[in-house]
């Protein structure tokens, strides 16, 4: 695996060589853009404003955009020579409860790798964070870019998950509904749940859905009818919520003792 980024992870007056890997593998089946009325391949070209030409990928560069048709074009030197320890280190500016930090801001994970000479201190920090319980709140450069992020152990290294900033989440206006339930329908839901409460295993949790559209595709290519998989789920209502809720507890302890 190569590393994307290489630099140094900073703690302190401790400065730690590291690489970065992308912990994530982007699965998805990839389609084509065609022209309806005879299939051929449609293609998105880089033109020219100019002169309507098309500009090969060498001959392209990177403006920022002052005032109407007045750009200053940045160069790769020029992103880095912004700030260059921004630029190449992962700087860890404080230390929080992990469980302090909601589930909405986590974006991104990617792997951390001490280079050689850092060992010693990448061990540290993460039997420090492990014994903890803290999680490392640091910023950091990828792409051009300013990124917040948590250093946190995973199995036996260290995980920098890059999370979102504040301003970056939005709260929709959504009308919550009102109302109460009977005791009854809260201890048949409480129960639902703990029935259905298992250890966490992520090998148990698949992609299915990537395996039956590829199992459509091949069908289509062999000429075959496409058949509907699956039911659209129904509304329920209040009024069958207490006989849904047992029937769910029915189901799931004969699937639970099959």
């Amino acid at each position: 695996m190569k590393a994307i980024w290489k630099g140094w992870l900073s703690f302190g007056l401790i400065n730690i060589p590291v690489n970065l890997y992308s912990a994530t593998v982007e699965k998805e089946l990839s389609f084509h853009l065609l022209h309806k009325k005879d299939l051929s391949p449609i293609h998105y070209t880089r033109l020219c404003d100019k002169d309507g030409k098309e500009v090969p990928w060498e001959e392209v560069v990177k403006g920022y955009e002052l005032e109407k048709g007045r750009f200053v074009v940045l160069t790769d030197d020029d992103f880095e020579k912004a700030n260059i320890k921004r630029v190449r280190s992962i700087e860890i500016l404080d230390f929080v409860d992990g469980d302090e930090i909601d589930t909405v801001f986590y974006e991104k994970p990617y792997y951390l790798e001490p280079q050689k000479g850092g060992a010693r201190a990448y061990l540290l920090l993460y039997r420090a964070l492990l014994e903890t319980g803290r999680v490392g709140v640091t910023k950091f450069v990828l792409r051009n870019r300013e990124h917040l992020g948590v250093i946190k152990p995973y199995k036996n290294m260290l995980v920098l998950n890059q999370l979102r900033f504040a301003n970056e989440l939005k709260l929709p206006a959504i009308d919550l509904p009102k109302g109460a339930f009977s005791k009854k329908e809260i201890e048949i839901a409480m129960k639902l749940i703990g029935q259905s409460t298992v250890k966490f295993n992520p090998k148990h949790y698949k992609d299915e859905y990537h395996d039956e559209l590829l199992e459509l595709i091949k069908r289509k290519a062999k000429g075959k009818g496409v058949r509907s998989k699956g039911k659209a789920p129904t509304k329920t209502v209040r009024s069958d919520l207490t006989a849904v809720l047992r029937a769910s507890l029915h189901k799931r302890h004969s699937v639970h003792h099959r």
